[in-house]
């Protein structure tokens, strides 16, 4: 898998994602500490609403910053959405109220609305052969992974050197770093329109959402996202619950269940690139997809075992939860790659980044408000809603196989 870094440009263009998720998962725990400080016992409120604004963000930015910045220089773009960050993440120590706080997340959410989209864009341009590609997706999965697990000790331990507000400079200093990366790149200028003419701004802003619900190849992505914001959900809404109200753990035990998700993710990061060699992505990811939503309906039954080997068994469904979620996922950037001209591909990740963060932003409140089922309720309810939008995968998912990646046109 290490092979794709043998590209100079892929290389840096890593370090900087690599680098800038750091600064992500710094800059979560700093808003939380932030909160308290500010709202004290109403910290979860200010924080919920944070995540709200984020997801909102997501949804609503994404197709219409890649209708703005279509024609711009992809480096000119990414180079100018981690200097966005930075300023944000040195203006928010400063904040002394709440609404402070939702204007400078609802600018930095925008900035990454606009910075990841047009990174998953570039990628195929500077791997434009499907194995090294392969592996720089299983490579940015790894790194979201480890970023979800090694963030929080990375706070702890600069905690104990620096004040919270210090946790805000590091990120800025992560993104800033980042950008300094992608300036020493070479990434070309931005895709020449398919027609040969600029298209209206409303056009550009729908374009990609109509080449994903138009486009056979790329329809079963729509229901995939609903089936994976599901399962994925339960076990993100509710890990702490399960580890404190049916265990009776702590903090610790909390992080071993989250830890587990993340290393079933990571397990499958990384023998996913030779997996793919051998089998077409149908199978895998219809298949990981089924997994994860029987691994969620399955944590039912496992939360009725007492003791250490009912939480060992929702530790290994987690972790089944997250090789299912890794495995479906994960080769989504091969399906949108070949399937769409390369003028095309901007928009269709901003559209994917956008409709899988609506998919979320449905799951999230609804883990939660399943809660009044119980725990083993809600598995169940959200398996059934995951199983519903694997059935609608498969049935909207060509069973052909899909031709080769075409460097122009849209196949499917």
């Amino acid at each position: 898998m290490l092979s794709a870094l043998a590209d100079r440009t892929y290389r840096r263009l890593f370090t900087a994602q690599a680098i800038s998720l750091a600064g992500t998962g710094l800059a979560t725990v700093a808003l939380g500490l932030l909160a308290y400080d500010l709202a004290g016992d109403d910290a979860a409120l200010v924080l919920g609403t944070v995540f709200a604004i984020k997801m909102v963000a997501y949804v609503a930015v994404a197709p219409v910053a890649a209708a703005v910045v279509h024609a711009a220089p992809p480096r000119v773009v990414l180079v100018t959405a981690d200097l966005v960050r930075v300023v944000v993440m040195l203006g928010l120590p400063f904040v002394t109220a709440t609404w402070q706080i939702y204007v400078l997340v609802l600018v930095l959410q925008a900035a990454s609305a606009v910075h990841t989209p047009t990174y998953q864009g570039v990628l195929p341009r500077v791997l434009p052969d499907e194995r090294p590609y392969t592996q720089a997706l299983s490579l940015s999965r790894l790194a979201e992974d480890l970023e979800m697990l090694l963030s929080p000790l990375l706070a702890a331990l600069l905690l104990l050197a620096v004040p919270s507000s210090g946790l805000f400079v590091g990120t800025a200093a992560g993104f800033a770093i980042s950008a300094a990366l992608v300036v020493r790149t070479t990434l070309g200028r931005a895709p020449v329109e398919v027609d040969g003419e600029a298209q209206p701004f409303r056009v550009r802003v729908r374009r990609g959402v109509d080449l994903m619900v138009h486009t056979p190849a790329l329809r079963p992505v729509l229901a995939l996202n609903l089936a994976l914001a599901a399962g994925g959900a339960y076990v993100l809404v509710q890990y702490v619950v399960v580890a404190r109200t049916v265990f009776d753990g702590g903090d610790g035990t909390a992080a071993l269940l989250l830890a587990a998700l993340g290393a079933g993710s990571i397990t499958v990061a990384v023998l996913l690139p030779r997996a793919l060699e051998a089998l077409p992505e149908r199978p895998l990811m219809l298949g990981g997809a089924a997994l994860l939503t029987l691994a969620t309906g399955a944590v039912a039954a496992a939360l009725a075992v007492p003791g250490v080997g009912g939480l060992v068994l929702v530790g290994a469904l987690f972790a089944l939860v997250g090789a299912g979620w890794a495995a479906a996922e994960t080769p989504v950037g091969r399906i949108i790659t070949r399937s769409t001209a390369e003028a095309d591909r901007p928009a269709v990740f901003a559209a994917q980044f956008s409709l899988s963060h609506a998919c979320w932003l449905v799951t999230y409140p609804l883990a939660g408000w399943l809660g009044w089922l119980g725990l083993p309720g809600a598995a169940l309810a959200l398996a059934v809603l995951a199983a519903l939008a694997v059935a609608a995968t498969a049935a909207l998912w060509p069973r052909t196989a899909t031709p080769p990646r075409t460097p122009s046109g849209v196949t499917g």
